[in-house]
């Protein structure tokens, strides 16, 4: 054996020896925008995975929005504990299918790095106001042009389709996508049932029978239905019958918690707050840039915000303060006098 080969090319041998021939081989990456010397220990997608949870961005996720706004309970989701959680979902599955975890996790702990303060709510509004703004894409912005972080284009690819609608290109991008559902979904309804906004029993009865009440084993289920059936299969899917009642809780959650619920009450004012930057922010631009820069900057500005810093940033904008008074301490001085 030859003793010189490093530790990164011995992790690259046994991902080629072990994992799946479907599996995304970090030796056969198709490589970054800018070439850059390899690393001795660490494989391209584990630098990848490094580079994300190393970002302000990954960070900043901490202070977003997963579905309840600014939550002061602290057992609810943010959007980090959300990420999180897609990303031991999506390592579990990639595990079980001997497909390249660190590929899977690095885009999964980056796929929500572009996300708005104010969960969708903000996303939506943006929207509205430049006409395209979608979080995947943000992202994608994010680690390409923000941060620059270089990444491997397999993790670029999966960050942009893990939304619905998008086809991955690898099998751990798809593990990833359906993660993220499967995260969202099951610990929506934790958090929803924990506000008051819904109980266990409100779920539809068939899909409580066939994944089960108790939130762990649904969670389990939906794993195991996607895991039976895309061993040694080049894609990564739920079964047919599986993918049924899961779209029935989705839809379910849309239309009793997502959309006009009590979790939504105070959307409106995070709606003005996102309006109201928006406006100022490109108004005092027009001195510094020009016209066609403002909108895509001031995107990127408050995109990039916490559900704390654009509530904050809004209070100093807009909220008159009372006058500053010098204190004095001529009590203090006068106690400290007379001190017996």
């Amino acid at each position: 054996m030859n003793k010189n080969i490093t530790i990164r090319e011995k992790l690259e041998d046994r991902e080629i020896q072990y994992l799946s021939e479907y599996a995304s081989k970090s030796k056969n990456s198709k490589g970054r925008l800018r070439p850059i010397e390899k690393c001795p220990i660490r494989t391209d997608f584990q630098r990848d995975r490094d580079r994300i949870i190393h970002s302000k961005s990954f960070r900043r996720l901490k202070h977003k929005t997963q579905v309840f706004l600014a939550p002061f309970d602290d057992h609810f989701r943010t959007r980090l504990t959300h990420t999180l959680e897609v990303s031991q979902i999506a390592r579990t599955i990639a595990r079980a299918l001997t497909l390249n975890e660190d590929l899977t996790e690095a885009i999964a702990l980056g796929h929500d790095l572009g996300h708005t303060p104010f969960g969708h709510c903000g996303e939506g509004v943006l929207n509205e106001i430049t006409g395209h703004f979608h979080h995947n894409e943000q992202s994608v912005r994010v680690v390409e042009i923000l941060e620059d972080l270089n990444l491997c284009r397999e993790t670029v690819d999966g960050i942009l389709t893990h939304s619905w609608g998008y086809k991955p290109q690898t099998l751990e991008a798809q593990a990833v996508q359906l993660a993220d559902k499967l995260a969202y979904i099951n610990h929506d309804i934790e958090d929803s049932i924990r506000a008051g906004v819904i109980s266990e029993n409100d779920l539809p009865k068939e899909c409580r029978e066939y994944f089960s009440s108790v939130q762990s084993k649904r969670l389990n289920k939906m794993i195991m239905e996607i895991i039976n059936n895309s061993v040694d299969k080049p894609y990564v899917k739920m079964s047919d019958e599986g993918w049924e009642y899961t779209t029935k809780l989705r839809k379910w959650m849309f239309d009793n918690v997502y959309i006009d619920s009590p979790a939504k009450l105070e959307e409106k004012k995070s709606r003005n707050i996102i309006k109201a930057l928006f406006e100022y922010y490109s108004d005092m631009l027009k001195q510094y840039c020009e016209e066609s820069k403002i909108q895509r900057a001031v995107t990127d500005y408050i995109a990039s915000m916490t559900d704390s810093y654009a509530i904050e940033k809004y209070k100093d904008i807009f909220i008159p303060k009372p006058l500053a008074m010098p204190q004095k301490d001529d009590n203090l001085i006068k106690l400290a006098t007379n001190v017996m």
